[in-house]
């Protein structure tokens, strides 16, 4: 998962990127309200974490333009603001969620994993990508329209490349995704497997790239 922390305080940024990577979150941090903007215009997130008071901007008229723009990434804002006026006022511009400073690790973690799983459910049951479309629904894979069938965990592995477009995905997050338990994952070369396969199935030269040292991603410009 690629998380966005906006936050212009330098070591509470550090402090949660931290906490995020030690539970395998991938995130980038912007420090102010500029520099959010540039990274949500480049980037596809499945979760902002948004300060409210920035050096360079206010968090809320952020978010009110994330709405505008109809990006419907969940929003986790955070603030030092207490009031019930506040909270109502965030959640009315379309925050999902409003966490008082200070707050827990364990709370923020929590609130984290509901916006994420509220965020993947309401995700389209189709998608598209050039001439690769994916049913989510039928479990269907069609290829410049012609159905390809593929194995549970190839289908898995493309639904989360084509949900993540353009996000680079460790090795580590891909065999999570397919294989629960941890110990295999570490010792086993299964996602690249997968991928060559899907590479084979879907036949079209670099969809499904290599980032070195990192991971794999789907190339939308393929």
């Amino acid at each position: 998962m690629h998380i966005l922390i906006v936050e212009d305080d330098t070591q509470t940024a550090k402090q949660l990127q931290k906490l995020l990577k030690s539970e395998k979150y991938s995130c980038d941090i912007a420090s102010g309200y500029r520099n959010a903007k540039e990274f949500i215009d480049k980037n596809s997130y499945a979760l902002i974490l948004l300060d409210w008071n920035l050096g360079d901007g206010d968090g809320l008229e952020l978010l009110k333009e994330i709405r505008a723009t109809q990006i419907d990434v969940p929003v986790l804002m955070l603030s030092a603001n207490s009031e019930i006026d506040d909270r109502v006022k965030v959640l009315d511009s379309g925050a999902d969620d409003y966490l008082t400073k200070p707050y827990s690790n364990i709370e923020l973690l929590a609130r984290m994993r509901v916006l994420l799983r509220k965020g993947a459910k309401e995700k389209s049951s189709q998608i598209r990508i050039g001439k690769v479309f994916l049913d989510l629904t039928t479990h269907e894979l069609f290829v410049d329209e012609k159905p390809i069938k593929l194995t549970t965990a190839e289908f898995d592995l493309l639904e989360l490349f084509m949900q993540n477009q353009n996000i680079v995905l460790s090795r580590y997050q891909l065999s999570e995704h397919i294989n629960k338990d941890n110990y295999a994952i570490k010792q086993s070369n299964v996602v690249d497997v997968h991928i060559k396969n899907l590479r084979k199935k879907i036949a079209i030269k670099d969809f499904i790239i290599n980032v070195r040292g990192i991971g794999y991603k789907i190339n939308k410009s393929s």
